[in-house]
This record gives C-alpha cells, structure tokens and sequence, in this order.
C-alpha cells in the first residue's frame, strides 16, 4: 500500500482507538481470493475474543465471504496449554480437507516502550514466515497468566496466510496495529475490525471496494 493510502486509512477513522502503523503486503501478489476464511484472535480475554471473531465472521457474511471462527474449531484444551509443531501442521491439515483457504490470524501484543518496539517492527517487510511458525512463537499469549503484566499500551498484528493446496503457508499480507484506548474493549473491537476490512479493501485481499457509476453516483 501507497503511504498516502495509509494515511487515508487513518484519517477516515477519525478518533479510532485502533491506528494503523506499519503495513506489508507480499509483493508478488496483487489480488488475493479467498473462499473460505478461518478467523484466528489470539488474547486471554475470552470476552474479547469471542467478540472479535464475531464481529468479523459478520463482516466476512455480509460481503459474501464463507469464514468460521477459530472458538468453533479449537476446543478449550487445543489452547490451553502449548502445542507442539506437528499438532499444528495437523491443524492446517484438517483446514485444507476441510476446504479453508486463507487464515486471517490476529494476536494481542503487550508492549511497555512503543519507541524500542517500533524499532523492532521496522523490519516487517522482512518477515517470510509461515502460520505455524507464527503461531508457535506467539501461543503463551493464550495460557501465560503474566503475558501481559506492566503492559500499559497494547499492539496487535493481523497476518493473512495463504494454505492453498499446492503452495506453501504463505504470508499474504500483515498490518501492525497500535490500540490507543484499550480500557474501552468493545469500542477498541470495533475500530480494530474497521480498521482490518478499510486496509483488506484498500489491497485487493479478499474484499472490493465498491465502486460507484460516475454519471449515477450509485
């Protein structure tokens, strides 16, 4: 995305809790469809979590998108404790059977300087990962009761991955997002949401903008 795009973005939202900070999308990809979606949010907050899945499985229904939520798929066990690699590449496996597509996986962050982690998100555009290992390295967010300790002012990523058959799990595109009113969780929800569909539109992932007829304005 163009960085005037980006600053669009954040100025159509306005006063958002929710501001989009650093954005990469795979560059050998200019358009991305996707059939079938499953919806990943990685928290503690079991409120918010379910929230979030669901607000965006509706948003996902209404532009004529297939999507599940993770809850209906990862029992409480699955992410109660840590998982191991081949658990994960059997998860992906049950995915492609199932017909999914595309993984849209969003995780919570707790972060103490926002300088020194900005530093360490600059190189975004290097990242080449796969689901699993995203997953991996990032799953004691789900059972760690002191993720989150001293953590003042949140950040959040959300990756779109490819598990198409015959291609690898690739990273499609990934957005970094700083929530600046994480006190207020269900307004935070529904600007993040906004926030994730208004930068998907913008690149051609999954979703079209609507367009409008020049002479009808409709």
């Amino acid at each position: 995305m163009k960085k005037l795009s980006i600053l669009a973005l954040i100025a159509l939202m306005g006063c958002s809790s929710a501001e989009l900070v650093e954005n990469w999308k795979n560059p050998d990809i200019v358009l991305f469809d996707a059939n079938k979606v499953l919806i990943v949010g990685m928290t503690q907050n079991e409120d918010a979590r379910d929230d979030y899945e669901t607000k965006l499985h509706k948003e996902f229904k209404q532009r004529g998108v297939e999507s599940m939520r993770s809850l209906d798929l990862f029992d409480i066990e699955f992410t109660s404790a840590e998982r191991s690699e081949q658990e994960l590449a059997d998860v992906e496996q049950q995915l492609l059977d199932k017909d999914f597509d595309a993984i849209l996986f969003t995780k919570v962050i707790g972060i103490e300087n926002v300088e020194n982690f900005r530093r360490s998100i600059d190189n975004l555009d290097r990242y080449y990962g796969g689901f699993e290992d995203d997953y991996l390295s990032h799953q004691n967010i789900y059972y760690d009761p002191e993720y989150y300790d001293d953590f003042t002012i949140y950040h959040a990523e959300t990756s779109l991955y490819c598990i198409c058959v015959g291609k690898e799990r690739e990273l499609i595109w990934r957005g970094s997002i700083d929530i600046t009113d994480p006190i207020d969780v269900r307004k935070t929800i529904n600007d993040y949401v906004k926030l994730v569909i208004m930068a998907m539109e913008e690149q051609d992932l999954i979703f079209r903008k609507e367009t409008k007829n020049e002479v009808t304005g409709l």
